[in-house]
């Protein structure tokens, strides 16, 4: 299928007196589409994340992509230098609170669903690095039927703010989610990967784990040293596979 026309734009989502931004992707062309909510890495609403919101908006989806640092840190952005993963590690794992990623996803759906040209009960999403993990957590939300979870680290030890893993919510993961991990990539033990993949069939969760040889952390990023083409270019057509179930 060719790719769609589409349009941005900086949206803000409300919620009681707070604003949170996201970045929207739509087609141009009149029609219904499913919604997807894209999370991003400990970098911000970046230029990666956004590039992966517009992809995404081109097959023919509504794309979104919610600023989960906004709360504390409102338009931060940055790079990939040591710094950098430095200052988004210290807003991931110390002011980011699971609570509060839950209510702001919450209002990006929402936010979706009150848009004429998304399909009410055909929500997905993507994360990425922390937006991996944040993934996870997403996917026990009851409108999330599809999830694409990227190379998400702590799963199985931490949960963003403190308290039980976050692997414990498996049970109450309602759709389909895929997970996605390079055996290269030191931040996520081949052991974790199993203890993910064995909690899905536990609790008889649709899913698939992809294990890419050669691949590290990060390596769906074209603009991180450890991107990885091959890698990147198979769990594409996985997501694409897994997001057509919302059509």
């Amino acid at each position: 299928m060719a790719e769609l026309a589409i349009s941005t734009a900086w949206v803000k989502l409300l919620q009681n007196n707070l604003q949170i931004s996201a970045y929207l992707a739509q087609p141009e062309e009149p029609g219904t589409y499913p919604g997807i909510v894209v999370l991003q890495e400990i970098f911000g609403v970046n230029t990666h994340i956004r590039d992966v919101t517009e992809r995404i908006a081109k097959l023919g989806y509504v794309a979104i992509a919610p600023a989960l640092f906004d709360r504390f840190a409102p338009d931060f952005e940055t790079g990939y230098t040591p710094e950098d993963i430095e200052v988004g590690r210290k807003y991931a794992w110390e002011q980011a609170k699971a609570p509060e990623l839950l209510n702001d996803i919450q209002s990006a759906i929402d936010y979706l669903k009150a848009l004429p040209q998304v399909k009410q009960d055909a929500i997905g999403c993507v994360g990425f690095c922390f937006g991996g993990h944040v993934a996870y957590l997403a996917a026990t939300l009851p409108d999330i039927k599809a999830t694409a979870s990227f190379y998400g680290a702590r799963i199985t030890t931490n949960t963003p703010g403190g308290g039980a893993a976050t692997l414990r919510l498996t049970p109450e993961i309602s759709g389909t989610l895929y997970a996605f991990f390079g055996r290269e990539d030191a931040s996520i033990p081949p052991e974790q990967t199993e203890e993910i993949e064995a909690e899905l069939e536990k609790y008889k969760i649709p899913h698939r784990v992809f294990r890419y040889d050669g691949a590290d952390h990060g390596f769906f990023c074209d603009r991180r040293a450890s991107y990885n083409p091959k890698a990147a270019a198979d769990a594409w057509i996985q997501v694409q596979q897994l997001f057509s179930q919302l059509n």
